[in-house]
């Protein structure tokens, strides 16, 4: 019970820290603008540069990515010490960091604050993942550095990091070097991403998605 009260307690911590639209804040205090009534109307980082420029996005991200961050390292000290044994692993400071890692992106996604709407969750995602585990973020960012140089597509970008994240755990578990509910995670936030991606799916589709650069939605 006590350990359900504290999951409880680390998912609404976290939804709250995520739902904090950095995005809109950075748009409105300090670009003059309402960052959801240009470019693709995202609270995200990416809209924010195509629409501010790199200083406010790279602002922007730094923030999402800090929240996910706080999260998650909140979640280890909620959770505590006392064990959570399946499948002769220990899974309780996994877990907490797991429910955190979502919730945050979920909050980032429907915000409260904002009538429950938000981002993509990708800045979001990779704070969770390099609290997480560092190396697979770090994976996760080479694929997107990569994709996005060759296609200028940010959203194809996210959405192969996500999955690369997911091959990642999916390949430590198989060599035993972590614990297989990381797959969970991944599993989840790759559902997560590609799910509010999926209008950047159809543009890709039909030729028209933005690519990284475009200038006409810049409003300064």
């Amino acid at each position: 019970m006590i350990l359900i009260i504290k999951l409880l307690a680390i998912a609404l911590i976290a939804y709250l820290l995520g739902a904090i639209p950095f995005g809109l804040i950075i748009s409105q205090k300090l670009g003059g603008v309402d960052i959801r009534q240009h470019g693709s109307g995202n609270i995200g980082a990416t809209n924010v540069f195509r629409v501010l420029g790199i200083k406010y996005g790279i602002l922007t991200a730094v923030l999402d990515v800090g929240k996910a961050v706080a999260s998650v390292l909140l979640a280890g000290l909620i959770i505590g010490n006392e064990p959570l044994m399946v499948a002769g692993y220990d899974i309780h400071v996994p877990l907490a960091q797991i429910v955190a890692a979502l919730m945050v992106m979920v909050g980032h996604n429907w915000s409260v604050y904002i009538r429950f709407k938000g981002g993509k969750g990708v800045s979001a995602f990779f704070g969770g993942l390099v609290t997480i585990n560092w190396f697979v973020a770090l994976v996760a960012l080479a694929v997107i550095a990569v994709v996005v140089i060759i296609t200028r597509y940010v959203s194809l970008g996210s959405m192969t990091a996500a999955l690369g994240a997911l091959l990642t755990f999916v390949a430590l578990t198989v060599m035993g070097m972590t614990t297989p509910i990381y797959v969970i995670y991944g599993l989840l936030a790759v559902l997560l991403i590609i799910y509010q991606h999926r209008s950047n799916i159809q543009r890709l589709l039909s030729g028209t998605e933005n690519r990284l650069g475009d200038k006409k939605t810049r409003v300064k």
